[in-house]
């Protein structure tokens, strides 16, 4: 069934629909808990409390099931939009981090720029605590691809800092997964940036 829905309709398309489905859904739940919660309270004041727990404990489940629905519409959404056999995705990490703080990241895949991602500092600081950023994913066709990514932030002694890394990688049928790591090089006491296909 779904695969004939799927020929009949783009999955921009069947990607919407799963958005519409997730938003009524919410939507439901938010007028049902709305509804009950006066008569909630007025059984609560009228001493009827295993009642209100009874209820109580239907519309934790709902919330429940909604926001099971949502991951799973969330990760339907996104088999279709990057099928494994073209995906390709992009992440990154921080090791250390004493002597490069990181402002922004650009990458561009095949001299296209696919991402410019300027951080706050709560985002630098999550990093540097071994958070791992999505930086990008798309779609690409198979055989051989250029990634770009150029660093920029503030270097030792508040220096403006800009740095590029390259890597030249093949695309299979497979999901394609790319790590970008910064880490610093205390024996040079700089930052190091790396771009290696993930195993």
């Amino acid at each position: 069934m779904q695969n004939i829905y799927m020929n009949k309709q783009s999955p921009s398309c069947f990607c919407k629909v799963l958005r519409h489905l997730s938003l009524l859904t919410a939507t439901t739940l938010a007028l049902f808990i709305a509804l009950a919660t006066p008569s909630m309270a007025a059984d609560a004041q009228g001493g009827g409390t295993a009642k209100f727990q009874s209820l109580d404990k239907k519309v934790q489940g709902l919330k429940q099931e909604v926001l099971d629905l949502n991951r799973d519409l969330f990760v339907l959404e996104e088999e279709l939009l990057f099928p494994a056999s073209t995906q390709v995705a992009v992440f990154l990490s921080m090791d250390v981090g004493k002597f490069f703080q990181l402002d922004s990241v650009q990458l561009k895949l095949d001299d296209k720029i696919v991402t410019n991602y300027l951080y706050t500092e709560s985002e630098h600081a999550a990093l540097l605590r071994g958070g791992v950023q999505r930086l990008y994913m798309g779609n690409l066709r198979t055989g051989k691809h250029e990634l770009v990514a150029v660093f920029t932030g503030k270097g030792t002694h508040e220096r403006d800092y800009k740095r590029g890394a390259t890597l030249i990688f093949e695309k299979q049928t497979e999901p394609k997964l790319i790590e970008l790591k910064i880490r610093d090089l205390q024996q040079k006491l700089q930052p190091e940036f790396e771009v290696k296909e993930s195993k």
